[in-house]
């Protein structure tokens, strides 16, 4: 049985594996670093130093004020797909980025809308560090 490979130009080719942030101190650097607000997030991003690690790496959190864990969780499903959508092609390597839901808006705000607001926020946050 032979496996097919998609076209250079199908989504399915061009989507790569994100690296995701699981240590607090990277949520924390992360923090004080640049942001970005977006209607149903607010995107935090940050220049690693070179050698800190490879590749672009991501995050996701939603508080408690979010909702209860099922409203979290779909939160943060729907912030996973748009950062998956969009950062292999938006995101640099060597930014971290974390993706912070916002109570109500990330599980309703519109999906398409939601990954327009990550394109413009990750070009605010690449515009204001050089």
């Amino acid at each position: 049985m032979t496996t097919q490979k998609a076209a250079p130009d199908t989504p399915e080719a061009v989507l790569l594996p994100l690296h995701v942030l699981q240590k607090r101190s990277d949520f924390l650097k992360a923090a004080r670093a640049g942001r970005a607000p977006a209607p149903a997030f607010l995107l935090q991003a940050r220049r690693r130093p070179k050698g800190e690690a490879e590749g672009t790496r991501v995050g996701f959190t939603c508080s408690k004020k979010v909702g209860n864990a099922v409203a979290r969780n779909r939160a943060k499903r729907r912030l996973r797909e748009i950062a998956r959508l969009v950062l292999p092609h938006a995101g640099k390597p060597g930014w971290d980025y974390v993706l912070i839901g916002r109570a109500e808006l990330t599980a309703t705000h519109d999906f398409v809308e939601m990954q327009q607001d990550l394109r413009r926020a990750l070009d605010k946050v690449h515009g204001a560090v050089k």
